[in-house]
C-alpha cells in the first residue's frame, strides 16, 4: 500500500494507530440535507466510487471499528485487556438506545410470523415485516436517536431533515423485500447508518483515544443487529444477495470476520497501529475453525466465531466443501494478525469494489459521491472492468443475482488448503484500498 493514497492528515495516524477518525460535523454551522440516491448505475461507475468521499469515509469507520476490538496492553503491568461478547461492558447512552431500537426490529417478527405455504425461495411474509418496520421507522429513529441528531441543523423554512437521510440507510441495512434477500450491501447500508450518527454527533463530539467508544457500537450495536439479521435469515429464509455462491466468503456478511479476528490480534498500546501478524495467547488456533466444540465454545464471546456458528447452522456437509474460502484462510500460520490484514483487503477487494455488491448503496450529503481531493485515481484493471452491467432497476440493496466467480475472489494473502480456484494462475489480485494497509516496509 502507498502511503501517498491515504486521505489528508492520515499518514501520522496511519504510522501511529493505522487509522484516521471519521469527522463530526459543526452543528453551529449549515447543513443541506439530502435524500441519499442511487449514483452507481453501471460497472463502469465503480472505480469512480473507490475515489469517493463516501467511500474514504467507509474505510475510516471500518478502520476506526476494527482497532478498536483488538486486545490492549495494560500500563505499567503484564496483564492483557481483551474484549468478549459475553463479557459485562458499560454502554454509553447512545448505544443502548439504538440497542433498544435493534429489540423493537427483531420484535415485529412477532408480528409477522412466515407464510407456511408451499415456496421456492425467501418466505412472502418477509414483506409484511418490512412494510411495518418502514411504517415506523422514523418513529422509532425519533424515541431512540439523541435529540441533537434529529434537530441537527434543522432549517426553518421546512428543508429536509436528518431523519430524512438517514432513515434509507437503516432501512437498507434490513434487506430487500422486493427480492426476499439480503447480503453484504445491505450490510454496507446499516454501517453507513451507524456512520451517518457518528457524524451527527449522535455517539459523541469528544476525541478519545482508548477505542472504548467504538468498541461500544461494534459490542453494543454491530453484534446484536447481526443477531436480529440472522433471525430474519431463519425466520424468512431469506436468499444471499449478490452471493459468489460456494466461492464467496459468506453468503451474508462479512463485518464479523473483520472485527472478530481482531478480537483474536496481539495486544497493542493504545498509539500502536493494529497488529499485522501474530495471535492473542491461548486464543484459538486459525484451523480451529472446522472443530465444532471449538466453534460452539467461542461463538458466545467472539464474533468471527459466531459468524462461523451461524454457517454451521445454516448448512450441513464437510466445512471445506460448503465454505472452502473460510477453510482456504483457516491455513494462514502467520495467526489472527495476518487474518485480520487480509480481511480488511478482501473487504475492499469483495464488498466495496464489487458491482452487483455496492450498485444499490445510496449517496447523500452524509457519504458523498464527490470526490476525494485526496485520492489518486483508480487504473481500471480487468478484474474492474469485467464488471457486470446492471442487473436489477430496483432500489434497495445488492442484486440477487449470482454472478460466476470472477477473478480475485479467492484469498489471495491464505495458504492454500483447498485446491486450485477459478481464475487460476493468472488471476488478478484485489484492488487495494488506501486505508486497507498501514505503511510497513517490506510487507
Amino acid at each position: 500500500m502507498n502511503s501517498q493514497m491515504l486521505p489528508p492528515n492520515a499518514q501520522e495516524a496511519a504510522e501511529t494507530q493505522g487509522l484516521r477518525r471519521l469527522d463530526t460535523l459543526n452543528p453551529t454551522e449549515p447543513h443541506t440535507f439530502i435524500t441519499p440516491a442511487k449514483k452507481i448505475h453501471e460497472g463502469h461507475d465503480v472505480p469512480h466510487f473507490l475515489t469517493s468521499l463516501a467511500y474514504r469515509d467507509i474505510g475510516t469507520f471500518v478502520m476506526q471499528l476494527n482497532i478498536s476490538m483488538c486486545p490492549r496492553k495494560v500500563d505499567g503491568t503484564s496483564q492483557i485487556q481483551t474484549w468478549k461478547l459475553d463479557s459485562p461492558i458499560i454502554l454509553p447512552h447512545p448505544v443502548q438506545k439504538l440497542q433498544e431500537l435493534l429489540r423493537k426490529v427483531d420484535a415485529i417478527i412477532e408480528e409477522a410470523p412466515p407464510d407456511t405455504g408451499p415456496r421456492r425461495f425467501g418466505n412472502v411474509s418477509f414483506r409484511k415485516w418490512y412494510e411495518i418496520l418502514e411504517s415506523r421507522v422514523q418513529g422509532l429513529l425519533r424515541e431512540y436517536l439523541p435529540t441533537e441528531v434529529i434537530n441537527f441543523a434543522a432549517s426553518p423554512a421546512g428543508g429536509l431533515s436528518a431523519l430524512d437521510e438517514l432513515t434509507p440507510y437503516l432501512l437498507g441495512g434490513f434487506g430487500s423485500a422486493q427480492r426476499l434477500d439480503y447480503g453484504t450491501g445491505h450490510e454496507l447500508s446499516f454501517l453507513a447508518f451507524l456512520g451517518c450518527v457518528w457524524k451527527l454527533g449522535g455517539f459523541t463530539r469528544e476525541r478519545c483515544q482508548d477505542g472504548a467508544l467504538e468498541r461500544s457500537i461494534v459490542i453494543g450495536i454491530i453484534e446484536p443487529y447481526l443477531r436480529v439479521i440472522r433471525r430474519l435469515i431463519l425466520t424468512y429464509t431469506l436468499e444471499p444477495a449478490g452471493s459468489h455462491g460456494v466461492w464467496g466468503l459468506d453468503d451474508h456478511s462479512f463485518l464479523p470476520y473483520i472485527f472478530g479476528s481482531s478480537q483474536y490480534c496481539p495486544a497493542i498500546n493504545n498509539n500502536e497501529a493494529m497488529p499485522i501478524e501474530g495471535s492473542l495467547p491461548d486464543s484459538p488456533e486459525t484451523g480451529d475453525v472446522v472443530k465444532n466444540k471449538v466453534v460452539d465454545h467461542e461463538r458466545m464471546q467472539n464474533m468471527y466465531f459466531a459468524a462461523i456458528g451461524f454457517i454451521n447452522d445454516v448448512k450441513t456437509g464437510p466445512f471445506w466443501e460448503h465454505s472452502p474460502i473460510l477453510f482456504d484462510i483457516s491455513g494462514v500460520r502467520s495467526g489472527w494478525g495476518k487474518i485480520n490484514k487480509g480481511m480488511i483487503k478482501m473487504y475492499n477487494a469483495e464488498v466495496l469494489s464489487k458491482f452487483p455488491v455496492v450498485q444499490h448503496f445510496p449517496f447523500g450529503s452524509l457519504f458523498r459521491w464527490e470526490q476525494d481531493p485526496s485520492a489518486t485515481p483508480v487504473v481500471q484493471s480487468v478484474h474492474a472492468r469485467s464488471q457486470p452491467p446492471s442487473l436489477s432497476a430496483s432500489s434497495g440493496g445488492a442484486a440477487t443475482a449470482r454472478p460466476p466467480p470472477q477473478e480475485g475472489t479467492r484469498a489471495p494473502w491464505a495458504q492454500s488448503r483447498a485446491g486450485p480456484v477459478p481464475g487460476g494462475a493468472g488471476a488478478m489480485p484485489p484492488m487495494r484500498a488506501p486505508w486497507a494497509d498501514k505503511p510497513n516496509p517490506g510487507d
